[in-house]
């Protein structure tokens, strides 16, 4: 048992160290820059279905100070009020776009975002969910800032504020991030191995996206922000990750039923898209979560404090910190739900059919 105990402390200590970096990594102090007043800003919305969200999203943009703007919002193919919500601002910077659906060998919301930047004239680009908010008049010329203040061939990228439902379920997506993905090492590696977006909110020039098409390239992936933010990487442009929590905010879904049904398209897809390799996740994740704290105290106090911590900093309220047990249980099950679903092709998304059989063949 000695042995067992030494063993699993290991993934522990990455775990501790991965989130201190991280926090620091976030919260260290910039340098200031003065505001740019050259940069217009072309920022792009995938819409399908996103009647409740744009009423909220749409005039947190429209009061937006300090910056030159132009909003694209791509209808993809609604069957809710989402075109007459984006059309009925009556402001000169929306503009909608009507969409028939993606093409065979295009995921929704990458085709959406494709068809927008063809019709973007801004020298920034930025990609927005429709189920983000900005949370003040000043929001996005900070987020500008921001970006011009990276070096050269850099996409900004956001830690939003998490927002809305199924929060025991939702906070389980930035205590994994902040556990896992080491941000320091992403700029000072430049590997594409360690690098990501958060495909709801990230920036790039426009140079920069024309010279590589990332969306182009990346057709048929459900978890785009993902595979482009390696591509990115690869291509050197580095993924910058930004705390935006006082800017921004994401109201991801209302429940805890949608948010199930939401993580099951994406669950399975974040172990590798293969049977090893969520064989091997599920693994390493059990053995973590669940059966360490069998072999030691010391690993669920570990464990609950680490996600103590992150919902600390991502603002979450102490009763989800108190109920980390139950977030490690349910994110067990939903990972063997969404794997079960995507290999047996039975998962769908706002009324589409994600192609199981094509994720399995990569």
């Amino acid at each position: 048992m000695p042995d067992l105990v030494w063993l699993l402390a290991v993934p522990y200590g990455l775990l501790c160290a991965t989130l201190a970096a991280n926090l620091w990594y976030l919260t260290r102090r910039r340098p200031h820059r003065p505001t740019r007043t050259d940069l217009r800003i072309s920022l792009m919305i995938p819409a399908r279905n996103e009647e409740a969200n744009l009423r909220r999203l749409l005039p947190s943009l429209l009061r937006q100070r300090r910056v030159d703007l132009e909003i694209i919002v791509y209808d993809d193919a609604s069957t809710d009020g989402t075109a007459a919500v984006a059309a009925g601002t009556g402001d000169s910077r929306v503009r909608t776009v009507g969409g028939a659906g993606p093409p065979p060998g295009w995921v929704g919301k990458v085709h959406a975002l494709y068809q927008a930047s063809r019709l973007a004239t801004g020298n920034v680009f930025l990609f927005l969910d429709a189920d983000t908010m900005l949370k003040h008049e000043h929001a996005l010329a900070d987020v500008l800032d921001r970006f011009a203040a990276l070096p050269p061939h850099s996409a900004l990228t956001a830690v939003p504020h998490f927002r809305g439902g199924g929060a025991l379920l939702v906070s389980g997506i930035p205590h994994g991030f902040l556990t896992n993905l080491p941000l320091p090492l992403i700029p000072l590696l430049r590997s594409r191995f360690v690098a990501a977006l958060n495909g709801q909110c990230w920036v790039i020039s426009r140079e920069d996206y024309l010279a590589h098409e990332p969306h182009l390239h990346h057709r048929q992936e459900v978890l785009e922000d993902i595979r482009i933010g390696r591509y990115l990487c690869g291509l050197g442009v580095i993924p910058c990750f930004e705390d935006l929590q006082d800017d921004l905010e994401v109201w991801m879904y209302d429940g805890f039923r949608a948010a199930w049904r939401g993580f099951r398209k994406n669950a399975f897809l974040l172990t590798g898209n293969s049977r090893l390799g969520f064989a091997a996740y599920l693994a390493a994740y059990v053995a973590v979560y669940l059966l360490a704290p069998l072999a030691s105290l010391w690993f669920p106090v570990i464990a609950i404090t680490s996600k103590l911590v992150s919902d600390r900093y991502t603002r979450y309220p102490l009763w989800v910190s108190l109920l980390a047990p139950a977030t490690f249980v349910c994110w067990a099950v939903l990972f063997i739900d969404s794997a079960v679903s995507h290999l047996a092709g039975t998962v769908v998304w706002k009324g589409r059919a994600v192609d199981g059989k094509s994720l399995r063949r990569r």
